[in-house]
């Protein structure tokens, strides 16, 4: 997940990340800023977060809730791990 510190979006996909228990890698483009060609590239978007899962896009925090709710975001955890 590409992130800064002080984004609520941001906050909010950390939140429901670690409540499910999911491991993940945070890169902070605060303290990285060269790796926000890398973000926009491999996603498309200039905004965060923007969160991969097995190193496809899935966008936002946003879409992270919409996964969630509708029970997808599990399916694509499991068949991370499988």
């Amino acid at each position: 997940m590409y992130s800064t510190a002080w984004c609520p979006f941001c906050e909010r996909a950390r939140a429901l990340l670690d409540h499910k228990g999911v491991a993940y890698t945070e890169i902070d483009l605060e303290s990285e800023p060269a790796r926000r060609a890398e973000m926009i590239e491999r996603s498309g978007r200039r905004t965060v977060p923007q969160i991969f899962i097995d190193g496809e896009p899935i966008g936002g925090s946003e879409e992270l809730d919409a996964l969630e709710s509708s029970g997808a975001l599990d399916r694509l955890l499991t068949q991370g791990a499988a």
